[in-house]
């Protein structure tokens, strides 16, 4: 029973290197952590060490559903990414474009709203409290002057 390598395996619209062990394929998919994923592989009865260009069709149908509906069989909800929504209230996990327009819809909210959040990402400042008095000048005038230097 010899089963056919592939280079490129498509699994919910992202393009995975098959030459990579599953677990570390998955996380290629936007939205998949590496600890989700071996969540995934173990609901779906996948072996972690065998390689993603070996995976069958049956196989990776099995892997996008339960990658589409993680509620349905019984992950946690710590392991979703977006708990409690704002709008609808309810945990869910989302992944690859739905992620990023959710994150951006996020931040325009909060700028919307003027938060204090919302305000440094406007100005392009660190967010998550992180110090700015040495780091995070990529694009500013960096450096200090000596006097002697300065006066000649």
């Amino acid at each position: 029973m010899s089963k056919e390598f592939r280079h490129i395996v498509r699994i919910i619209d992202a393009d995975v290197d098959g030459t990579l062990k599953v677990p570390y394929a998955l996380t290629k998919i936007k939205g998949v952590s590496l600890n989700l994923a071996n969540t995934i592989l173990k609901k779906a009865g996948i072996n972690t060490d065998m390689r993603a260009g070996f995976l069958t069709e049956a196989e990776v149908e099995k892997i996008e559903e339960i990658i589409k509906e993680p509620k349905k069989y019984g992950f946690p909800e710590w392991l979703f990414n977006r708990r409690k929504d704002l709008e609808t209230g309810k945990d869910m996990h989302l992944i690859g474009a739905d992620l990023v327009l959710k994150t951006k819809m996020d931040i325009d909210k909060m700028k919307g709203i003027k938060s204090w959040r919302g305000y440094r990402h406007a100005y392009g400042l660190k967010v998550r409290g992180q110090r700015t008095r040495t780091t995070g000048r990529k694009g500013k005038a960096v450096g200090v002057r000596k006097k002697g230097i300065a006066r000649k």
